[in-house]
C-alpha cells in the first residue's frame, strides 16, 4: 500500500477542512484516518450495501479496529430506490439497536447511494456524528462523496430531504474500480466531463482521448481524474458550501436528467441521463444566443468518446414535465437551467447568479418528441 496523496477541502465559513485521500489501497489505512481526523469517535458503524459489502467490509472493519473497536455492520440493498426515508428510518434504528451513542461515528462504504443515505443518517443521528466517506464507484469517488450533501429521493423527486453535513474524511481507492461493471465506469466519467464542460475544457478533452485506459481501470489515468475531479469540485464547494451561489453550476445537465429519470421510472441510469442532460442543455443554451454554436456538439463527442449516449429516448412528455417542475432550482413555477458560454465556462446570467429561467417549452423543443 502506497502512502494516501492528501487533497483538503474547505467545506465553508466556520467549517473546518476535511482531507481527500487518493491512493491504491487507501481503504486499507482507515484505523489511521479516523484516528487522525475524528479522534472523538470510540465506536465506528459501518453502512454499506449487499454488492460491495461482501467485497470489501471485512478488511474495512479491520483497519478500523487497528484504533478503536468496531460497531455495528449495517447492510442495504443496492440500488436508487433504497435511497429513502423509510430505509433513512431503518439505517437509523439499527444504529439506536446497536447502542451507538454520539461518541459513535459512520463508515460510508459503497456508490453514490449508500454515500448519500449514510451521510444523512450522519447528519441526523444524535443531531450529528462524523461520516466518513469511504467510495466504491468512479460517480462517488469524483462526485457525491466530496461536498457535505446528503440526502434521501422522495416520491416528488431527487434529493428533496436531506442536509448538508461535510465528511470527517473522505478515502478513495482506485484499485476497487475494477471490480466495477465497464458501464458503471462511463456513468462516473458523465460526472467527470461534467468537470471539464463546466471548468476546464482541456481536463474534458483529456478524458475524451484517455477513454480507452479509463474504461480499462488502469489505475493511474484514473487516478489522474479523480484528482483532477476532486480539484475542481472542491474549488467550487470552498467559495460556496451551501449552494447560495457559485455552486450552482455543478447542477448543469441535472434539470434535464432528473426530468428524463422521473419520467422514465428511473430506468435511465443517472450517469447517462446526466450525459444526456448536458447535451440537451446546451443545445438550449444554444438556441437561447446563450452558449456559443457548435458546443453542444463538441461535448457529444466527449462523451461519445467514453461510450455514454447523447440522444433520449421518448420517454412520456407529461412525466417529463412534472419531473421538471420537481427540481430543485424551480422559482415561481419556471426550471432554471446552468447554461455554458462554452465548453470549460458558464455563461452567468444577467442577475448575476449562475442559473437562469428558462420556460418549459423551450426545454421541451429541443427533447425527442420534436
Amino acid at each position: 500500500m502506497t502512502v494516501p496523496e492528501e487533497l483538503r477541502v474547505r467545506a465553508g465559513a466556520g467549517t473546518r477542512d476535511y482531507p481527500v485521500l487518493l491512493g491504491a489501497g487507501a481503504r486499507l489505512s482507515l484505523g489511521g484516518v479516523t484516528a487522525d481526523w475524528a479522534p472523538s469517535v470510540r465506536r465506528w458503524a459501518v453502512v454499506t450495501d449487499d454488492r460491495v459489502g461482501p467485497l470489501y467490509v471485512e478488511e474495512v472493519e479491520a483497519g478500523i479496529q487497528a484504533t478503536v473497536p468496531s460497531g455495528p455492520r449495517v447492510i442495504i440493498p443496492e440500488g436508487e430506490g433504497e435511497k429513502t426515508r423509510a430505509r433513512w428510518g431503518w439505517v437509523t434504528d439499527r444504529l439506536l439497536e446497536s447502542g451507538l451513542g454520539r461518541d459513535g461515528g459512520i463508515i460510508a462504504l459503497g456508490g453514490g447511494v449508500v454515500g448519500d443515505l449514510a451521510g444523512f443518517v450522519g447528519a441526523t443521528y444524535m443531531r450529528g456524528i462524523p461520516v466518513v466517506q469511504v467510495p466504491t464507484s468512479l460517480l462517488a469517488m469524483i462526485d457525491a462523496s466530496v461536498g457535505g450533501k446528503t440526502g434521501v429521493d422522495t416520491p416528488a423527486g431527487k434529493n428533496l430531504v436531506g442536509a448538508f453535513h461535510p465528511p470527517a474524511a473522505v478515502v478513495v481507492d482506485p484499485e476497487v474500480i475494477g471490480s466495477l461493471p465497464v458501464a458503471q465506469r462511463r456513468y462516473g466519467l458523465a460526472e467527470a466531463l461534467k468537470h471539464g464542460a463546466i471548468l476546464d475544457a482541456a481536463y474534458g478533452q483529456e478524458i475524451a482521448d484517455s477513454a480507452p485506459a479509463l474504461l480499462a481501470a488502469e489505475p493511474g489515468p484514473l487516478l489522474r481524474v479523480v484528482r483532477r475531479s476532486v480539484q475542481l469540485k472542491s474549488r467550487v464547494v470552498s467559495q460556496d458550501e451551501k449552494e447560495a451561489g457559485l455552486r450552482e453550476i455543478l447542477n448543469f445537465g441535472h434539470t434535464v436528467a432528473h426530468a428524463l429519470e422521473h419520467a422514465s421510472d428511473y430506468s435511465i441510469p443517472h450517469g447517462a441521463a446526466v450525459a444526456m442532460g448536458m447535451v440537451w442543455e446546451a443545445r438550449i443554451g444554444e438556441g437561447e444566443g446563450v452558449t456559443r454554436p457548435g458546443t453542444s456538439e463538441r461535448l457529444a463527442e466527449w462523451l461519445a468518446a467514453v461510450g455514454l449516449p447523447t440522444d433520449p429516448p421518448v420517454v412520456d412528455r407529461e412525466r417529463f414535465v412534472k419531473g421538471l417542475g420537481r427540481d430543485k432550482k424551480v422559482r415561481s413555477g419556471m426550471p432554471r437551467l446552468v447554461l455554458l458560454d462554452r465548453c470549460g465556462q458558464v455563461a452567468p446570467s444577467s442577475d448575476g447568479s449562475w442559473a437562469r429561467a428558462v420556460p418549459v417549452e423551450r426545454i421541451v423543443a429541443r427533447g425527442p418528441w420534436s
